[in-house]
């Protein structure tokens, strides 16, 4: 995996578990949402990245 992609998914996946712990905070469904489809994208970056490093060993 590269550092970038790496950097790039973890960046994510934070952000949105920020986004959804704020929405949770204040009320605000939407935010939810947001932060948990946010980190489930960089999840799912993540596990393809690993999948590919996996492949090439």
């Amino acid at each position: 995996m590269t550092t970038h992609k790496k950097t790039s998914a973890k960046a994510d996946q934070l952000k949105g578990a920020v986004k959804e712990t704020v929405g949770r905070v204040v009320g605000n469904e939407r935010m939810t949402a947001e932060g948990r489809a946010e980190r489930a994208g960089g999840d799912l970056r993540e596990a393809g990245q690993k999948t590919q490093d996996a492949l090439k060993r």
